[in-house]
């Protein structure tokens, strides 16, 4: 019998729609102050179609950054009259809590830096910047939407990619998280393109991201991407 379809949760673990906006801001390189509305409204909702395909389970905040961003994109369509010429920039809805929130990420950032009282009085495993600290190569922290990216890269060589439907019917998440455990207590960390087989289909493809989902959730995993490279590696904590 088939397993029920698995979904993941994100339950704030993950990023949620402010950072899938910075995550579109960084990726087209776009100016914070003049926000191309249209195409970023587009692309925010594909992301969110990707994470339905990938059975992600988001919260209800990001159905309300996407009617705002709709809102936004109709208002700027409409022609201004007369009365309206003086009036704020309809995209400065979303850009002043954009920088408001950024201020906020970078001052959370800035404080998780600073040492912690008796941080190491207990130890628990390897130091928490070891799986940073590979041959002297630099890394940096992936996120949710940065892995969405890459998986949509390896979904999109399957050929009639186009139609996804998940299925259970192969493999069992729970059997590919042990699957991949079981690689990564040989070897303590594996590149992101290691975990599939040579010619990978739709079904493991999105059975992996659910399983890699799973164990970042779990707190199993570090996932980190190559600063100059590009390539993500997965640490296993």
């Amino acid at each position: 019998m088939q397993e029920e379809i698995y979904k993941v949760q994100l339950e704030n673990i993950f990023e949620g729609p402010m950072d899938l906006l910075v995550h579109l801001i960084k990726k087209n390189e776009l100016d914070i102050y003049d926000i191309p509305v249209a195409m970023v409204t587009e692309q925010y909702l594909q992301y969110l179609e990707w994470m339905k395909i990938m059975n992600i389970d988001y919260a209800g905040d990001f159905i309300v950054m996407a009617s705002t961003l709709a809102h936004i994109k109709s208002r700027m369509l409409l022609p201004a009259s007369a009365d309206e010429e003086d009036e704020d920039d309809p995209r400065q809805e979303i850009i002043k809590p954009l920088l408001e929130y950024l201020q906020m990420k970078s001052a959370a950032e800035q404080l998780s830096e600073r040492h912690l009282l008796g941080q190491e009085t207990f130890l628990r495993g390897r130091d928490r910047q070891e799986f940073l600290a590979v041959q002297g190569e630099e890394y940096i922290k992936v996120g949710l939407f940065e892995l969405i990216d890459a998986f949509q890269k390896i979904l999109e060589k399957i050929p009639g990619a186009d139609r996804m439907e998940f299925t259970a019917d192969k493999i069992s998440v729970k059997d590919r998280i042990n699957q991949i455990t079981d690689r990564l207590e040989a070897k303590d960390s594996v590149t992101f393109v290691e975990l599939f087989s040579e010619n990978p289909d739709k079904s493991e493809v999105i059975v992996t991201f659910l399983a890699i989902l799973e164990m970042v959730k779990l707190a199993l995993v570090r996932i980190v991407q190559h600063a100059q490279t590009g390539v993500l590696r997965l640490f296993y904590l």
